[in-house]
């Protein structure tokens, strides 16, 4: 009896020890497969003004070809008007830092001086949280106003971004928009915005799904390593002749 009931055991012990690691790995691998590295403005590289860097999408959400659009048209904008515009996309913030103060000391590093500035415009996202934040230089300001500036960053960059982080379609349209304006042309506006009744689904996505099934694996298995030896052995003496017999 003792023999069987240290066999039991052994068999639990052994489904933790080379299960349980597999299956850990598995959730771990679903939660960390894509992690987003914080950014810092000691991170991003130098630039100047002329410099012919437009677009720098480290955040890795602007394809190849539409980043190549964009920066045509932007070069076009810098060789015509002098105005330069830069689009900068990042993961996540280092701790503490927000798309404001970022943006901010981005625009500082590249252009540390008054001249140097006036005629930059840059316009930052932050992709994990889809924050965004736009600065300008004092003579942009008499074509891009403030308030342009801020409708640029928040409803035609931001619009896409709600409608389902629509990127390359955000940053053509905010393209667009910048090149238009500062070029004296009539300011387009931000994208209609269209009214949606959205309905609630019950639909996981896909990273849910599959951390909700490595964990149910998880769980499922540690029961059984448990339930196994246990019913076994229940099985075992019900079938045991009985000693009254």
């Amino acid at each position: 009896m003792q023999q069987l009931l240290n066999k039991l055991f052994s068999i639990k012990k052994h489904i933790i020890r080379f299960i349980l690691p597999l299956l850990i790995s598995i959730v771990g691998s679903s939660l960390f497969a894509s992690p987003a590295f914080a950014t810092g403005v000691y991170q991003m590289p130098s630039l100047v003004a002329g410099d012919t860097t437009w677009v720098l999408d480290k955040g890795d959400v602007i394809s190849r070809l539409n980043e190549g659009k964009i920066s045509g048209a932007l070069e076009d904008l810098a060789k015509q008007t002098g105005n330069e515009v830069r689009f900068v996309t990042v993961r996540r913030l280092d701790y503490g830092e927000t798309p404001e103060s970022f943006t901010k000391a981005l625009f500082e590093k590249w252009f540390p001086t008054k001249d140097a500035q006036a005629n930059q415009t840059l316009l930052v996202l932050v992709t994990v949280t889809n924050g965004t934040d736009i600065i300008t230089g004092d003579k942009v300001k008499s074509l891009l106003t403030d308030s342009i500036a801020e409708s640029v960053a928040s409803e035609t960059l931001g619009v896409p971004l709600r409608d389902g982080n629509k990127y390359n379609q955000a940053f053509l349209d905010a393209s667009d928009r910048l090149v238009a304006v500062l070029s004296g042309k009539p300011d387009p506006g931000p994208p209609e915005i269209v009214d949606k009744v959205q309905v609630e689904g019950t639909f996981k996505k896909a990273e849910e799904t599959d951390q909700g099934n490595a964990t149910a694996w998880v769980i499922g298995l540690l029961i059984a390593a448990t339930i196994i030896p246990m019913a076994t052995y229940y099985i075992y003496q019900i079938n045991q002749p009985s000693s009254d017999g």
